[in-house]
């Protein structure tokens, strides 16, 4: 049976000691999204938010929050990012966001954590923007759609 890493040997929660682990590239992409009335969804495609460009602060905010993931994830890693990407795009059929994230670095721990992060506060970034207006939105399917690097190699949803 696989054991958690993040417990010692007495249970104890700590810090995983990476010091010894190749230094990799590692990629982490995931997703969520943010189910909203379609009226929402107009309005934030058409840039009628009183608050401004929706679209814009919630990208804003999921770099941010990747950024931010060991302050925000006690036993995550303080990481040198290589590169941030969230997309946002409007699903018309379903009146949802969908938000896809990717982030990189060259380094001795993953980066999935960050990618779920910036997903996570993207969603909660749209949701805070838009909540004057329909607060019976919803941020569901956070999830790691894929991970490549480091010695459990490639992940794929």
């Amino acid at each position: 049976m696989t054991h958690f890493t993040h417990l010692n040997e007495k249970g104890e929660a700590q810090m995983v000691d990476v010091g010894e682990k190749a230094t990799t590239s590692r990629t982490a992409t995931a997703s969520a999204q943010v189910f909203m009335q379609t009226n929402t969804l107009e309005m934030i495609m058409k840039g009628d938010h009183k608050k401004g460009d929706v679209l814009a602060v919630a990208r804003i905010a999921g770099i941010q929050a990747a950024k931010k993931t060991s302050d925000l994830i006690p036993l995550c890693h303080p990481l040198m990012l290589t590169s941030i990407k969230v997309d946002l795009t409007p699903d018309w059929d379903n009146s949802c966001i969908t938000i896809k994230t990717s982030c990189s670095l060259a380094g001795q721990t993953g980066v999935e954590m960050e990618a779920l992060t910036a997903a996570s506060v993207a969603g909660l970034t749209i949701y805070d923007m838009c909540k004057a207006v329909d607060k019976g939105m919803v941020i569901s399917n956070i999830q790691l759609e894929s991970k490549v690097g480091g010695k459990s190699g490639e992940w794929t949803r």
